[in-house]
């Protein structure tokens, strides 16, 4: 414990972020690093606790509390404060493929089950794990280290997402010929196409792949396995296989008026905005645009608010967000004790920056659509939305969810984006295969294994365990690697 009075010391200070107003000008990460000294006395607050939670990664009550990665958080929050950086990069990559990833977009559950947040404000371990990594690569520290000695062994990777590109990169470093065959035309799957430009540069998961290039790793893009690329080659011409291809299946929203033009899925918004932006710097138009448009976006969560800062930052002339449940409290209820992680109310920045342009919070809760309207040319000129009410069936105890009567609403719309997650994998991979699925439509295994039905198919990610965050999809792809080095070798020493 390097500074035992830092957390009596030193208050919670993150790094600062442009103004809501000035950022929506560009697509570009908003956050100003804290100065090294600064970023020093943050890690002194690491109280060097007896029982670390923030590295902890249990389930508790359906969510994961802690890390899943298991990051030895305590340990390296120590060498920031004492100044030994390279030291702190080499335990952060013991348990960690791509922290310049997770720095970036995990909602740090880590923080959440922090003992200095329990009666204070928690470590901004997100943060100081961000400083380490960057150090690293500004610091030449992090370079290609090709495996001495290669197996023999080869294996395919289908799908270049945060599971997959954590496969690939462990198994290249254990010495197994790596290939990873990605559908689109850059690597990366959610991380490149699915998470903004603001919340992640591109160039961030470029530096990296470039790295695993050098190191050995064969990448092929707009390579469809199932569709211009055979199964049957895949699985003939690999040791083993790997499908990491996410859990791509999009919710819809049944109800009438659904054909008409204007309605789209969050995902394919969001893609078109980044594959324009890289391409052309948005000047080719041939994104989503909701310029000038009433924007209503239907879902709550991280999507849906990346679909907002997106709109804003297109120009659009309002948007609202609906959430069919209730608002979540501001602070943990009783119900909610730590270190479960806190179901509270967050405001991201895309809500902060709806509040800034239009003067309020952009979430209307407890809502639906009950229909989309069309005008005469087909085009979608407004949704009916209706609020719902929430109670308890008396004989089974569940939650029943009712409309109000006499609760709908008209609201302009000519763009609706639908944000409602993700129901399972997409068939044609599976039936490519020869794989099961379970009633979810997830890659069925063996509980806590990832080898499918199929001798030499292994799963991982999203695929796998469904729809979820990208530390938890390195961590799958880290144990999947593991299972298929003990299958290639007859034991594993990841």
């Amino acid at each position: 414990m390097g500074k035992a009075t830092g957390f009596l010391e030193f208050t919670r200070t993150e790094s600062t972020a442009k103004e809501p107003l000035e950022r929506i000008k560009d697509y570009n990460e908003f956050h100003v690093p804290l100065t090294d000294q600064h970023r020093r006395e943050q890690a002194s607050r690491c109280m060097d606790c007896g029982v670390p939670f923030c590295q902890n990664g249990k389930m508790l009550c359906g969510m994961v509390s802690g890390c899943p990665l298991n990051n030895l958080i305590p340990e390296w929050n120590d060498l920031i404060y004492h100044g030994q950086k390279e030291l702190a990069l080499e335990r952060l990559l013991m348990t960690n493929n791509f922290p310049e990833f997770t720095s970036r977009v995990c909602p740090a559950l880590c923080e959440k089950a922090c003992i200095c947040g329990v009666n204070d404000s928690p470590v901004t371990v997100k943060e100081n794990e961000n400083s380490i990594i960057e150090y690293g690569f500004e610091s030449g520290y992090i370079k290609a280290q090709p495996p001495v000695v290669r197996s023999g062994k080869s294996v395919a990777v289908i799908g270049s997402g945060p599971s997959g590109l954590a496969v690939a990169d462990t198994l290249n470093k254990r010495g197994h010929s790596v290939t990873v065959y990605e559908r689109s035309d850059r690597v990366g799957g959610l991380l490149m196409y699915g998470i903004p430009n603001m919340k992640l540069e591109k160039h961030i998961i470029e530096r990296r792949t470039e790295l695993m290039r050098a190191e050995g790793v064969t990448f092929k893009n707009n390579a469809n396995v199932g569709e211009n690329v055979k199964a049957s080659d895949i699985t003939s011409g690999f040791d083993a296989v790997v499908l990491a291809c996410g859990s791509s299946n999009p919710r819809d929203i049944k109800a009438p008026g659904r054909d008409a033009e204007g309605i789209y899925f969050a995902v394919d918004f969001l893609k078109a905005t980044t594959k324009s932006l890289l391409d052309s710097g948005l000047s080719d138009g041939s994104f989503i645009s909701s310029k000038d448009k009433n924007v209503v976006i239907i879902g709550g969560g991280d999507t849906g608010n990346d679909c907002v800062g997106t709109s804003i930052r297109h120009g659009c002339k309002s948007v609202t967000q609906l959430e069919m449940m209730p608002k979540l409290p501001d602070e943990r209820a009783e119900n909610n004790p730590f270190p479960q992680y806190p179901r509270v109310c967050k405001t991201d920045y895309g809500q902060e920056e709806a509040i800034a342009v239009f003067g309020s919070d952009p979430r209307v809760y407890e809502t639906t659509v009950k229909e989309f309207i069309k005008d005469e040319s087909g085009k979608l000129s407004g949704v009916k939305t209706v609020k719902l009410s929430f109670g308890t069936d008396p004989e089974t105890g569940r939650r029943t969810m009712n409309e109000v009567e006499g609760s709908e609403q008209i609201l302009p719309c000519e763009l609706c984006l639908i944000a409602a997650g993700f129901l399972g994998t997409q068939s044609y991979v599976a039936e490519a295969f020869g794989i099961e699925l379970d009633q979810r439509t997830n890659v069925k295994t063996a509980p806590g294994a990832h080898r499918t039905n199929i001798e030499n198919v292994f799963t991982a990610g999203d695929m796998h365990i469904g729809q979820s965050l990208v530390v938890r999809a390195i961590r799958e792809g880290r144990d999947a690697a593991a299972e298929v080095d003990e299958y290639l070798m007859g034991y594993t020493n990841l």
